[in-house]
């Protein structure tokens, strides 16, 4: 059975496991960014942040910082409100 069909929804993930998913997720998307694949690497960011933010201020503590960084930075200089959404030209 392959590993996704094993995973659990996102709605039913709290406490340490959602802090993992958060981190798998922005790894994740760190890698389809370093790859230069950007549909990807959106999809993954919304995600991540999505999770992100239904982390309590203790749990987002516990995601590593270099991580924290990446995704705030990345979420506000490529992807932020002033940028043109994918697909529109």
């Amino acid at each position: 059975m392959p590993a996704w069909k094993n995973r659990k929804s996102d709605e039913s993930l709290n406490g340490k496991e959602l802090v993992k998913e958060v981190c798998r997720r922005i790894r994740v998307a760190r890698s389809f960014w370093n790859a230069h694949r950007n549909k990807a690497c959106r999809r993954e960011r919304d995600r991540a942040l999505s999770l992100y933010e239904r982390l309590s201020p203790q749990e987002r503590e516990q995601v590593p910082q270099v991580l924290r960084v990446w995704l705030r930075y990345r979420s506000e200089k490529y992807f932020g409100n002033h940028r043109t959404p994918p697909g529109q030209r």
